[in-house]
């Protein structure tokens, strides 16, 4: 069976990472709402939580029942509260605790793989502002179709270079893969820790969104390639579960055990396994920064009451 989704009926499976603290942007809008919680659990930028809002955005092309949120353990009662009363939600995939978006990611690989063994995943962090939704997931499944040809390879999303920065790091793009309808380019190298964009070249690179395409088994791959002990402590968890499920003392212990990586640390050891697709026209913003929180208001063109509380001057993007 292929791992090639067909484009009309959302046949992948979208991940959703949303165990993070909020890093520097946790103390500010906790003065600024008065509310001590990770901000993708609160309504930054309307009535919605940020969480709702990329489950909104995806679930144009993916239905709930392919949903997995990443999570951790000390977020239940916020994810509780996020799904009272909702009829059909996403799967709730939990994690002892936050090592990073690597562990996440590739937990989550995992246990769609023990369901479907050849599954294509998107995964998405629900920390970003998109103006384009259905621009942005159509694109999303394009790139997952156009990965048929090289089954291999784990796709990252980017942006243009003079697009607004993030903390996902920066591309550097190689030539078009063949066979792919000019969707998907080699990348040369990953920096994942990207500072402005006035330290790279505009020509070949661009941002990189934090949103990654791929099937379950080449993520699974990248991360016994790159990270061998990250990738153990998980496969013990999840050959010693049952029903599908991973062990419970054996993913304490796994995540007891291992150090904390970003996927983008990760795969920037592995960059022959890399294809990146420039997003099309959408506005995207990182709000997982100050400067893209402000960047994504001034884009809405609507300020919310706690954005005046918010000293941006005083606390690094």
């Amino acid at each position: 069976m292929s791992t090639r989704p067909t484009r009309s009926d959302g046949g992948i499976w979208a991940v959703v990472l949303a165990g993070g603290e909020g890093g520097r942007l946790r103390p500010l809008l906790r003065r600024a709402l008065g509310e001590d919680r990770p901000p993708q659990y609160l309504p930054l930028l309307g009535s919605r939580t940020l969480l709702d809002e990329t489950l909104e955005r995806i679930g144009l092309r993916v239905p709930a029942s392919r949903m997995v949120v990443v999570t951790v353990r000390a977020h239940v009662p916020h994810v509780a509260e996020q799904f009272t009363g909702v009829a059909d939600p996403p799967y709730v995939l939990l994690q002892p605790r936050d090592r990073g978006t690597a562990p996440a990611l590739l937990h989550a690989a995992r246990w769609v793989a023990r369901r479907e063994p050849e599954a294509m995943l998107a995964v998405f962090p629900c920390d970003q502002f998109v103006r384009g939704a259905a621009t942005f997931m159509a694109h999303v499944l394009d790139v997952a179709y156009a990965l048929a040809c090289s089954p291999e390879r784990v796709a990252l999303l980017g942006t243009a270079p003079a697009s607004p920065g993030g903390d996902h790091g920066w591309i550097e793009s190689g030539a078009p893969l063949e066979d792919a309808d000019d969707l998907l380019a080699t990348v040369r190298a990953l920096e994942p820790r990207a500072g402005e964009a006035g330290e790279y070249g505009a020509g070949s690179g661009g941002w990189n969104t934090g949103v990654v395409v791929g099937s379950a088994a080449a993520l699974i791959v990248l991360g016994h390639r790159t990270r061998p002990d990250v990738s153990a402590h998980l496969d013990r968890a999840h050959v010693d579960g049952a029903h599908g499920e991973p062990d419970a003392a054996a993913l304490r212990e796994a995540y007891a055990a291992m150090a904390a990586v970003s996927f983008e640390e990760m795969a920037a050891a592995a960059p022959a396994q890399l294809t990146v697709s420039r997003l099309p026209r959408v506005t995207w913003c990182d709000l997982g920064r100050v400067d893209g929180l402000l960047a994504a208001i001034t884009h809405m063109r609507v300020r919310p009451a706690w954005a005046d509380a918010i000293d941006h001057s005083a606390v690094p993007a």
